[in-house]
């Protein structure tokens, strides 16, 4: 399958799943769940750019890693934030929500990263597609794990304590996306810089 007919078809699992995961989360009073269902719809939206910008040639591929750094750093603060928020208000999430949920989105991510697997390595654009998906299954096993951990102990911490490692993990890999994309960047410039002065 070519990559902009993969790309599209993970936008569409994503934002599915961003309805479905959004909601529960919201009835479920689970940060956990909220904030990993804000962050596939950042993901469909990277998706949706990362497919632009294959249209248009390897500048805009590095362009776009770089927005999507930024916008992954963006989540990471905001999933920090809610964690905050969701520990000083003291909120219980419904267990069972949460878990059924989580799974449906390890489900769904799973096929994502199956589907780019192939694509990780062609560009800083496909590469950092590929660390979205992966990071979401590290983000769906852990609001499981903390949505078990809630039903043991009777309170919201786990929930918080997994929203923080959520946000350390996307900060981390907007990190090295940002750098890989700004390499590539300046690549062409230097490309660019050649260019004129051998004309």
């Amino acid at each position: 399958m070519e990559q902009g007919k993969v790309l599209r078809l993970v936008m569409w699992i994503n934002y599915s799943m961003f309805a479905i995961e959004f909601l529960s989360g919201y009835f479920a009073k689970s940060t956990a769940l909220m904030a990993d269902s804000l962050d596939l719809l950042g993901d469909a939206a990277i998706y949706g750019i990362s497919w632009y910008a294959l249209q248009h040639g390897p500048l805009w591929q590095a362009r776009a890693g770089l927005f999507k750094g930024l916008v992954m750093a963006m989540f990471g603060f905001f999933v920090m934030g809610q964690a905050v928020y969701r520990g000083i208000a003291g909120t219980v999430p419904f267990s069972l929500t949460v878990t059924s949920i989580g799974l449906l989105a390890f489900l769904s991510n799973a096929v994502c990263m199956v589907l780019l697997y192939k694509y990780r390595h062609a560009d800083s654009n496909m590469r950092s597609v590929w660390l979205c998906s992966r990071n979401d299954i590290f983000a769906n096993i852990g609001v499981i794990i903390a949505s078990g951990l809630v039903v043991l102990t009777g309170s919201g911490a786990p929930d918080v304590i997994v929203g923080f490692a959520i946000a350390a993990l996307y900060l981390k890999t907007a990190y090295d996306v940002v750098s890989e994309a700004q390499f590539e960047l300046e690549k062409h410039r230097v490309r660019a810089w050649s260019s004129e002065i051998y004309k």
